[in-house]
């Protein structure tokens, strides 16, 4: 038997265990309202996803789904992921996006910061949109996935309620009150690595 053939099987192992590493994705979700088809009045923004995390783990996948969920719930915008000049700019900072496995559990953790700015820089609203959801390790199902998938609709749910609070960018200067944006109690404790368990 040659080298190569005996190699062959380890290689299959790594790419089946690699893949078994990989980030989870996220069931996609929106929460429009026909009342708001886009925030402050406007029909038009600049939209900027940053992954501000220590380890940017499935970076593409995350932004997407970001992105995707804050766009299918304003319908009446047209969104630029590249900076137009004369828009205002809608900025989601992501500080953590993961699920990890902790005994008999699965603990997800989603964390960012929301910034909407006119085109002259006046910040029109600031808060943040965090989440923690502790899920047991259900056999036969896809706890990390689960999990993860909670509290990213909980924490896009939170961006969309603020996002649609935003005074409009012809009305007062004043920040609309953030108290009903802030993170609720939740039951995972911090963290910032990602890795998945088995059942």
């Amino acid at each position: 038997m040659t080298r190569t053939a005996l190699l062959r099987p380890i290689a299959f192992v790594l790419a089946a265990f690699t893949a078994s590493c990989g980030p989870a994705t996220v069931r996609p979700a929106s929460y429009s309202d026909p009342a708001t088809p886009c925030p402050g009045g406007q029909t038009r923004w600049n939209l900027e996803i940053l992954d501000q995390r220590a380890e940017r783990v499935g970076a593409e996948q995350m932004t997407a789904a970001i992105r995707n969920g804050i766009q299918s719930s304003f319908t009446g915008c047209q969104w630029s992921a590249s900076p137009q000049a004369g828009l205002g700019t809608i900025s989601i900072e992501v500080h953590r996006f993961a699920s990890v496995h902790d005994a008999e559990s699965w603990e997800a953790a989603v964390e960012w910061s929301v910034r909407a700015t006119s085109a002259t820089g006046r910040t029109l609203t600031e808060f943040e949109a965090n989440e923690e959801v502790s899920r047991l390790n259900y056999r036969g199902s896809d706890n990390e996935k689960e999990s993860l998938t909670q509290a990213f609709q909980a924490s896009l749910e939170r961006t969309i309620k603020g996002l649609r609070a935003m005074p409009s960018l012809t009305g007062s200067r004043a920040l609309p009150g953030i108290d009903a944006f802030r993170p609720r109690q939740g039951t995972a404790a911090s963290f910032e690595a990602t890795g998945r368990g088995g059942a």
